[in-house]
């Protein structure tokens, strides 16, 4: 898992939530990376079998995806609903 660095500080900040081998992940990284590319948005990835407290928190609503820290969505990335919450 890769972490994409800020490209505009001020901007608010994707954090993807998943684990290796995860189809519903894969998905998800597509989704987020075109977003925060199109909007000039860093972007990072955690891996959930690395982090306990991830782990115990989200295992079972991966991917998450947080948008300034705060869970924006699960299962399935919403790409309008996420391009919304970062406009």
């Amino acid at each position: 898992m890769e972490s994409q660095p800020e490209i505009q500080t001020g901007k608010p900040r994707i954090t993807l939530i998943g684990k290796p081998g995860c189809h519903l992940c894969d998905d998800a990284r597509v989704v987020v990376a075109r977003v925060a590319e199109e909007l000039g948005v860093g972007w990072t990835e955690l891996d959930i079998t690395r982090d306990g407290a991830l782990a115990e928190r989200y295992w079972e609503q991966i991917p998450v995806t947080l948008v300034d820290g705060r869970r924006h969505d699960y299962w399935r990335v919403d790409e309008a609903r996420l391009r919304a919450a970062l406009q």
